[in-house]
């Protein structure tokens, strides 16, 4: 799947929505996590809030009739980035602290944590530690061997 700038543009709006929902000058909200869904064939990404009322949907165009295979596999990265990118916004959302956006599929199965915001706690995209187990564990034999 290519991801265009239109792409991170519908995305980023979508976040700003959401944000909109919980101003930071509004009393913290008790939340838990914010649910996120994406159809395939429509294009429509969801959210919703714990008791899985909707708070924001929107169309992204590129993802319309998206047949590809490995749709869902690339989908948490795009939405990372977006959602890293819109740091400041997210992380003064008027939401008790911690919370989480979240992947979901259509049977409601967490299939991705995308972003955690909490004051002490930093998530890290799993695309950056990707082979780092085996590289850990390279190292750990050669110093054992030493």
């Amino acid at each position: 799947m290519k991801t265009t700038e239109l792409t991170f543009q519908q995305i980023e709006r979508a976040i700003r929505k959401i944000a909109d929902k919980f101003p930071p000058s509004e009393e913290a909200s008790v939340m838990t996590d914010i649910h996120m869904r994406v159809t395939q064939e429509t294009g429509e990404l969801m959210a919703f809030d714990d008791n899985d009322e909707e708070i924001n949907r929107c169309i992204i165009e590129d993802w319309i009739g998206d047949t590809s295979d490995n749709f869902f596999d690339e989908i948490p990265s795009v939405i990372r980035k977006s959602l890293d990118k819109m740091k400041d916004t997210i992380e003064n959302m008027s939401i008790l602290k911690p919370f989480s956006f979240v992947l979901e599929d259509d049977d409601k199965e967490s299939v991705a944590e995308l972003y955690l915001v909490d004051d002490e706690t930093v998530i890290i995209d799993p695309d950056l530690m990707e082979g780092l187990e085996e590289d850990l564990d390279a190292f750990l034999k050669k110093l054992l061997e030493d």
